[in-house]
């Protein structure tokens, strides 16, 4: 009796099941090991951001958190002001502040609501955010074992004052992004160099550059750290083999060009529109005249001044209270070190040593550069500046898990137990710290014990504390003084001075091509020497030029109401009984 064979059934273009969907390199992968990362690793990393990114930014926009930092406000009014501004254009970008984050806003900031709300600043800095974090496992792949590489990266993305800082307009989550990348892009060149991978070492070289011109245009102590990168790129290059150097030099022209042509590039913005190519370093807005003018004559000189010693601890230490809850940091650092100890052992992985960079910056930037740094815990116990600490949070998370890894490693052999526990408990103390810093441990014994907490589990984390304290008197003024400017009619002509409150402008909605400011200088010169003759509103804060040119012009002018606060300067605002409108 014959039989019958039936043909299996075609599977046709079913999806693989199982462990098919797990490509075959990452199954022959030693679990301990250390590789680059895959780009299937990189994607739960891309979605766990996103998902952190936008519970933060639901909580800081449902809490009106976004603009507490007058310096945010700022960043947002100068890209406004690029477009909308009597004088629309690059003169707009202004010659302090780099322009790279204004310019990421640009797009954003022109939709009034997106400016009034900071929603504006916000994606810059979630989208710099999402890119951190995937730098940071990156980097980490390539100095640790996955599992590892993940508590680093967690230890970054679940810091609270990254997550607050996220959301508003200001520029470390873009910096912190920049330098991860910049640190891995040229740790692969380097590798790439060395083990003659032309083609690879030549894209890394120019990717690397390009990272160091956006470095450039958006923090200062970018600059240094992409002179170090530049360095460490040459030296990489110059050490390749012959064959390798040849082959790679139009390249390493290449990138080196682009590295310079960021500092050239802001050298002549600020000879062409501030008169002087280092006005960013000696001009009425640089740090030194800020310091000058917020510190009165018989305070002194503040700790740090002249003395690293002092710099170095100021420093340090808040950059210990930025990444860790009370004395915990301390602890941190010391691992960081380690880690970074262990680092300078490894030739090509020293690389993620740029990390450090800013440590020297900004030792150098307290002791000579006029850039104080107060935080509570220090005399004299105030907050100024304590956001500059998160700079050394990639070299936290990155060196110090490569120290608790190395620890891990060394204890498989002799103690197996204890070395698979330090994952887990890495993982729980991370997520204690989180909640620390947040303050929900403190919140937990009041509701459920009605206790008043200790203070180590009560304190807000420092840099948003920060920006609540500073905001406290800011913004009520702010909001005074906006309700006062939405009295006037919608195309009244209106000349204040934006430095310093340009947030009451925010408030109130007022397009700037309104406004005649001292940021317009060509319309505002002709305005100080008769205010009533040029607007029909004047805006007068105590001690400002447009309070100057009223005292010596003013002829004209009826004052109609004074706004007044606590801790801020009292703004008079006059009406003009001479001014007539423009015939268009």
């Amino acid at each position: 009796m014959a039989r019958t064979v039936t043909a299996p059934r075609s599977r046709g273009l079913q999806r693989p099941t199982g462990p098919r969907r797990i490509p075959q390199e990452l199954l022959n992968r030693d679990p301990n090991g250390i590789y680059p990362a895959h780009r299937t690793e990189l994607m739960p990393i891309a979605m766990a951001s996103v998902v952190l990114g936008l519970l933060a930014f639901l909580v800081c926009a449902k809490n009106g958190w976004l603009l507490l930092y007058g310096d945010a406000v700022a960043h947002l009014g100068i890209a406004r002001r690029i477009l909308d501004a009597r004088y629309p254009g690059l003169a707009q970008l202004g010659g302090v502040w780099l322009p790279l984050p204004h310019l990421l806003m640009l797009p954003f900031v022109q939709r009034m609501d997106w400016w009034q709300n900071g929603f504006a600043g916000a994606m810059p800095s979630l989208a710099a955010f999402i890119a951190g974090n995937l730098g940071c496992y990156r980097l980490a792949r390539r100095l640790m074992p996955g599992n590892w590489a993940f508590v680093a990266t967690a230890f970054l993305a679940l810091n609270p004052n990254l997550l607050y800082l996220a959301t508003t307009a200001m520029t470390e989550p873009l910096f912190l992004a920049l330098l991860l990348w910049s640190t891995v892009i040229t740790m692969e060149a380097a590798e790439a160099l060395a083990t003659a991978k032309v083609h690879t070492a030549r894209a890394r070289m120019i990717v690397a550059s390009l990272l160091t011109f956006a470095m450039v245009f958006t923090r200062y102590d970018g600059w240094i750290v992409g002179a170090a990168a530049w360095l460490v790129l040459a030296v990489a290059w110059y050490r390749s083999a012959p064959e390798t150097r040849k082959a790679t030099t139009n390249a390493f022209a290449i990138s080196t060009a682009i590295t310079v042509a960021g500092p050239l590039l802001w050298f002549a913005y600020n000879a062409k529109y501030e008169g002087d190519w280092l006005d960013f370093l000696r001009g009425p807005y640089s740090a030194s005249a800020i310091e000058k003018k917020t510190s009165p004559p018989s305070a002194g000189r503040y700790h740090g001044w002249h003395n690293p010693l002092y710099a170095f601890m100021y420093y340090t230490r808040a950059a210990q209270l930025d990444a860790a809850f009370w004395e915990s940091g301390f602890v941190l650092l010391a691992g960081s070190l380690g880690g970074a100890w262990l680092l300078t052992k490894q030739k090509t992985r020293r690389i993620a040593l740029l990390l450090w960079v800013p440590l020297p910056f900004y030792m150098y930037s307290i002791a000579w550069g006029s850039v104080p740094i107060f935080i509570p815990q220090l005399y004299p116990n105030a907050w100024y500046n304590s956001r500059y600490g998160m700079e050394l949070l990639p070299a936290f998370a990155v060196c110090g898990t490569v120290a608790v890894a190395a620890v891990a490693a060394k204890l498989r052999t002799t103690r197996p137990r204890l070395a698979n526990a330090l994952l887990p408990a890495a993982l729980l103390l991370i997520v204690a710290n989180t909640f620390i810093m947040f303050g929900t441990v403190g919140t937990f014994i009041q509701t459920v014990f009605h206790k008043t907490p200790p203070v180590w589990v009560g304190r807000p984390p420092l840099v948003f504390d920060e920006a609540v304290v500073n905001s406290r008197t800011r913004i009520p003024f702010e909001r005074a003084l906006a309700s006062e400017l939405l009295r006037a009619p919608q195309d009244a002509t209106i000349m204040i001075d934006t430095t310093d409150h340009i947030g009451a402008v925010q408030d109130a909605g007022i397009p700037l091509k309104r406004l005649i400011s001292p940021l317009d200088s060509q319309s505002f010169d002709a305005a100080r020497q008769a205010p009533a003759r040029h607007a029909s509103l004047v805006i007068a804060l105590d001690r400002d030029p447009v309070a100057a040119a009223v005292k010596a012009h003013p002829q004209g002018l009826t004052e109609i109401e004074i706004v007044c606060h606590t801790g801020q300067p009292c703004a008079r605002i006059y009406r003009s009984d001479i001014f007539q409108e423009p015939t268009p």
